[in-house]
C-alpha cells in the first residue's frame, strides 16, 4: 500500500512539472505569432499533399491495400492525428537531442533531480502544433461521419491503440536519438529514422508480408496508425491488438534500459 502510494505521488510530481513545462512553452510560443501562422500552413500544405496523393490514386483504382476511397481518408486523419499529438508533446525535444548533447545542455539536466529521460523528452511542448491538431481531428471525424453505417462505439479502441502507438513511436525515436551520446554525431541515423517514419504513415496492407511483419515487431512504425484504423474500419482483431499493449510496454522498458547503457558512454561538455 506505502508502495503505490509512492508511486502515485511520483506520478502526480512529473504530472504537476509537466504541466508548468507546457505553460512555460506556451507562454514563449504566443510571443511569437509569425512562427505559430507558419507552422500551422506548412502543415496545412502537408496535409493537402497527402490527401491529393490518395484523392488522385483512387481515380485509377477501387482500392489500396485493404481499403477504399472512404476508408483511406479515416486512415489519413488518423495519421494526421497522430502526427499532430507527437508534433505537440515530442517532435521539438526529440529533434533538439544531439544539440544538447553537443552544447552541454544534458550536463544540467543531468543534474536536476528529476529522471533525466523524461527532462529531455518533455522539456519543451510545440504547443503552435495545436492549431494542426485541431484541423488534423476536424477532418478525421469528417471522414468518418461519411462512412456508411460506422459504429460510434468503435472509437473507445483509439482511448489504448493511440497511446500505445505513441509509446511504440517515441521508443524508436528516443532509442535512435540516444546513439548521439555513443556516437557524438549520429545525423545519419536520424536520416534514417526519418525514412522508417515515412514508412509508417502509409497503410501497412500495401507492403510485403515480411516488410509489414518488420513495421510490426522489429521497426514498429506501423502500429502507429495503420492498426488503430484497423480496429474502427475491420472486425476487431484482438491477437494483434494486444500484441500492440505488450509491445508499448516491452519498448518502453527497453528505452529505459537503452537510456541508462548510453549513459555510460556520456562524457560532460565541461570535461
Amino acid at each position: 500500500m506505502l508502495g503505490q502510494g509512492h508511486k502515485m505521488t511520483t506520478l502526480l510530481k512529473y504530472l504537476k512539472l509537466y504541466g508548468a513545462m507546457f505553460k512555460t512553452s506556451l507562454i514563449a510560443d504566443v510571443e511569437f505569432r509569425a512562427n505559430f501562422l507558419s507552422r500551422l500552413l506548412s502543415d496545412i500544405l502537408w496535409y493537402l499533399a497527402q490527401i491529393l496523393t490518395f484523392e488522385v490514386l483512387f481515380t485509377h483504382t477501387q482500392k489500396i491495400g485493404d481499403w477504399n476511397l472512404l476508408q483511406m481518408r479515416v486512415f489519413l486523419g488518423l495519421v494526421f492525428v497522430v502526427d499532430g499529438i507527437y508534433m505537440v508533446i515530442l517532435s521539438e525535444n526529440m529533434d533538439q537531442f544531439s544539440d544538447k548533447v553537443r552544447k552541454g545542455d544534458l550536463d544540467l539536466l543531468l543534474a536536476k533531480p528529476v529522471n533525466s529521460q523524461f527532462m529531455l523528452s518533455l522539456q519543451k511542448a510545440s504547443t503552435a502544433a495545436i492549431g494542426n491538431l485541431a484541423i488534423a481531428l476536424i477532418w478525421f471525424i469528417y471522414s468518418i461521419a461519411h462512412l456508411p453505417e460506422f459504429q460510434w462505439v468503435r472509437l473507445l479502441w483509439l482511448l489504448v491503440l493511440i497511446p500505445c502507438g505513441l509509446i511504440c513511436l517515441y521508443s524508436v525515436r528516443f532509442m535512435i536519438a540516444s546513439t548521439a551520446i555513443i556516437f557524438a554525431r549520429s545525423e545519419n541515423l536520424q536520416f534514417i529514422w526519418w525514412q522508417i517514419y515515412r514508412l509508417g504513415m502509409r497503410p501497412d496492407s500495401i507492403y510485403v508480408p515480411w516488410l509489414k511483419w518488420i513495421l510490426l515487431t522489429a521497426l514498429p512504425v506501423g502500429v502507429i496508425a495503420s492498426v488503430p484504423a484497423r480496429a474502427i474500419l475491420e472486425p476487431p482483431q484482438y491477437g494483434l491488438f494486444a500484441w500492440v499493449i505488450f509491445l508499448s510496454v516491452v519498448l518502453i522498458y527497453a528505452t529505459n534500459r537503452f537510456w541508462n547503457f548510453a549513459l555510460k558512454f556520456y562524457s560532460s561538455a565541461s570535461s
